[in-house]
């Protein structure tokens, strides 16, 4: 196996909670459309989980159709992010375990959040920990599609066997196979891949592949 050099982060349910704020944001957006909200409930789990992986282009297209994207992504922009981020939550034992991580490995963030991920982690004072943030305006293609991970591959100058990618969704997993790049769930059981339940236990993987 080979040595591994360089740990990647997604951004939502990874680094962060932040189902309510993504719900919070979009509904916002279709309210303006007149749109009725998504809801936080199991009757509809399959939009709230769009809302909570996929990069807004393809939300807006699901949600609002595709002849109404362009307009969808011209109001969000006058939104902003900040607004939304009292709803978000730094996952427990994050700040711990990327202060032990960037002692050894070089860190980045590839996620299909836009332009809000550099002022999230400015925000939150983690901005530090990383070497590269990749997010969906960076790409032509977002996850799953390897572009953002190759991106970092090269931005680090690791080669995608030497890195390791966190993530909770099957969009993430689908996006490390592409880039042929280790892959570790969190909180969510991927078949045949490695699962941590918590970023501690994180650590202890990691470094078992030093």
């Amino acid at each position: 196996m080979p040595v591994t050099r360089g740990v990647v982060f997604d951004c939502d349910g990874v680094l962060f909670e932040s189902r309510a704020a993504n719900l919070a944001y979009y509904n916002t957006v279709l309210e303006y459309f007149g749109v009725a909200p998504v809801r936080a409930d199991e009757e509809d789990r399959q939009r709230a989980y769009l809302c909570h992986t996929a990069a807004s282009p393809v939300v807006f297209a699901e949600l609002l159709g595709q002849e109404r994207v362009a307009a969808a992504l011209d109001f969000a922009a006058t939104l902003g992010f900040r607004q939304f981020m009292p709803f978000m939550q730094l996952e427990p034992g994050i700040e711990g375990a990327l202060t032990t991580l960037t002692k050894r490995f070089r860190l980045a963030v590839a996620t299909n959040r836009g332009a809000s991920m550099h002022e999230i982690l400015e925000h939150f004072a983690l901005r530090h920990y990383f070497s590269a943030v990749v997010t969906s305006h960076d790409v032509a293609r977002p996850k799953p599609c390897p572009d953002m991970l190759q991106l970092v591959s090269r931005q680090l100058e690791i080669d995608p066997d030497e890195l390791v990618f966190i993530g909770d969704s099957h969009l993430d997993q689908l996006a490390a196979q592409r880039a042929k790049i280790r892959f570790v769930g969190y909180q969510t059981s991927f078949p045949g891949e490695c699962c941590v339940t918590h970023h501690k236990e994180l650590e202890s993987l990691i470094g078992c592949w030093l």
